[in-house]
């Protein structure tokens, strides 16, 4: 008996992190990532189950520091099919669960001029709905211009190496 349980558990340990539901690919094109990290997301229960059917969207949601809480704007969680009245309002704002030193620490950075806190994913872990935050600062057009020619050079130059090694 003791050793079916310990092989369950095993199991349990060894299943991958589930996909992310939603990742934000405009923010890492329109932002440079300073720093990031994980937060847990207060939602109901439609809307947990309408994440998972898929829909939504974050190319619009930004994050702020309000009497001491962290809060996700804009987020577009669209209504559950079979929620009928218990559905909540699709953009309205939702808490972010992070600890106080660490809601300290994005309230510092956040003042400083020309960075602003962004989503950049949104994923379920054990059941519970995280989301990826990073402090960012705007990319300029010559910044964007830049990434772009790095990327096209760094896919030129690895089409080469797999050329050559043919």
């Amino acid at each position: 008996m003791a050793k079916m349980k310990q092989i369950r558990v095993a199991e349990k340990a060894k299943r991958p992190v589930e996909a992310p539901t939603l990742e934000n690919r405009r923010a890492r094109h329109e932002y440079e990532i300073l720093e990031s990290m994980e937060a847990g997301l207060v939602l109901t229960g439609t809307e947990v189950k309408a994440l998972r059917a898929g829909g939504a969207s974050m190319s619009d949601a930004y994050a702020r520091i309000k009497d001491g809480q962290a809060w996700l704007h804009n987020l577009h969680i669209p209504p559950y099919k079979q929620g009928s009245f218990s559905n909540e309002e699709p953009r309205r704002s939702r808490k972010l669960l992070l600890h106080r030193d660490q809601i300290a620490g994005l309230a510092e950075r956040s003042q400083e001029k020309g960075l602003t806190i962004v989503p950049l994913k949104l994923y379920f872990t054990r059941g519970m709905a995280k989301v990826q935050i990073g402090v960012a600062r705007g990319k300029q057009l010559w910044d964007k211009r830049a990434a772009i020619q790095k990327r096209e050079a760094d896919r030129s130059l690895r089409a080469a190496l797999a050329q050559r090694s043919r």
